[in-house]
């Protein structure tokens, strides 16, 4: 790597940082700029805080791959859509600036707002890990994308009420009332098109994950992963809200979830600890359904204990929370063993089934006395468990105790 490279891969790196501290410093300074930023921005903060330091090792380490460049420019645009609408709305609420002078900066900023997370859906998966499309049949659909999202931005442009919501007193520069049904035909018209690309993209990589092997399968799976989690946590949210539960708390798992897909993202690319991923799978399987079997038990047991004996209501007897937590602690470690070897026998066959060898021919041993017999056992559980390309054994000669007695001098 050459130093203007390397000069180039810092100042990108440094000049997004110093472009989302710049609209977090002007937020702090605002009451109203913080709610704005805290409701509508937090998933521009966790892309620019995740996606910038991971792009920019990734195109210091491998400028080669186009992943690398997407993944940096997805943090830099999370961070100019920040820093645009805070700088507008510090400007109106600290220095009494007409909302009509900021409108501009306003409008950049909601503009490219919705570029990270389709950036994120659509071409990463596309191209994801080798920056390539999985083959020429795949290129519409990435042309299609960039030509929907570009419609959304136009819809919103010609989109004369864009800033009602941030900037009460504002109105749209390049939109006026006759280009309201433009902008709205234009956004649904777009918002489809990018619906079908993002089925489509997801296809992609499922055929991709299909069809791939060794390195590149342990990679998309790290990919796949996180954007499982995302999953969960977008559905973990809304199932707690309609179960009564009440707190913006139930959406800390999809902020996790947001955060863990540059971090995927960089494992996977820079091959670090590439391999650990199937063991990641299997304990979030393993421990997830730990978790809701437990839970749903403990809340089976408070309640209908709680109905039998009297304590129904909000608050059930602390005898009933202390019964049920006891049972749950009983029950974790039996609980835990059962789920472990379901899991192993559905989805990590391979070991499961070595496992199963090496039970097996731990009791052959007990019963087997033929050194012969054992050898050609031992090299088929290793060829069975491990699966060398070749396996030999070397047995030590025995030694004559008798001969070696009496060649020993007196």
């Amino acid at each position: 790597m050459g130093r203007r490279h390397a000069a180039l891969v810092l100042s990108m790196g440094v000049g997004t940082a110093a472009v989302l501290i710049f609209g977090l410093a002007l937020a702090a300074e605002s009451a109203a700029t913080r709610r704005y930023v805290a409701d509508q921005h937090l998933g521009s903060l966790l892309f620019a805080l995740g996606f910038t330091p991971v792009g920019t090792l990734l195109v210091f380490r491998r400028p080669g791959n186009r992943i690398s460049w997407l993944v940096a420019a997805i943090g830099a645009v999370a961070a100019v859509a920040l820093a645009a609408d805070a700088t507008a709305l510090y400007l109106v609420h600290e220095q009494h600036v007409r909302p009509g002078l900021v409108a501009g900066l306003a409008l950049a900023g909601h503009i490219v707002w919705i570029a990270p997370g389709w950036l994120t859906g659509t071409f990463l998966l596309l191209l994801f890990p080798t920056g390539q499309l999985p083959s020429r049949r795949w290129r519409p659909v990435a042309w299609i994308g960039g030509v929907g999202l570009g419609l959304f931005m136009l819809g919103a442009a010609l989109d004369p009420a864009v800033l009602t919501d941030m900037l009460p007193g504002a109105h749209n520069p390049l939109a006026s009332a006759d280009t309201r049904p433009v902008g709205t035909v234009l956004q649904g018209a777009a918002a489809a098109i990018l619906f079908a690309v993002l089925l489509g993209s997801v296809l992609a990589f499922l055929l991709r994950l299909w069809r791939s092997t060794t390195v590149e399968r342990q990679q998309l799976k790290w990919f796949a992963y996180a954007c499982a989690m995302v999953l969960a946590g977008q559905l973990f949210g809304p199932v707690m809200q309609a179960l009564g539960v009440e707190g913006n708390w139930v959406w800390v798992p999809l902020l996790i979830a947001i955060a863990g897909i540059p971090i995927s993202i960089g494992i996977a690319i820079l091959r670090y600890r590439l391999y650990d991923i199937d063991q990641v799978i299997n304990r979030t399987l393993v421990y997830g359904l730990l978790t809701a079997i437990l839970g749903g038990i403990y809340g089976a047991m408070v309640l209908l204990v709680g109905q039998l004996f009297g304590g129904i209501g909000a608050r059930p007897p602390n005898w009933a929370v202390a019964g049920a937590t006891l049972a749950v602690a009983v029950l974790f470690q039996p609980a835990r063993r059962r789920i472990q070897a379901a899991v192993d026998r559905r989805f990590n066959r391979r070991n499961y089934n070595a496992g199963r060898t090496i039970e097996r021919f731990s009791a052959r041993l007990r019963e087997e006395v033929d050194l012969d017999t054992l050898s050609v056992e031992l090299l088929a559980v290793v060829d069975q468990t491990m699966q060398p390309t070749t396996a030999s054994l070397w047995l030590r000669p025995s030694i004559d105790l008798s001969t070696s007695n009496r060649a020993q001098p007196s």
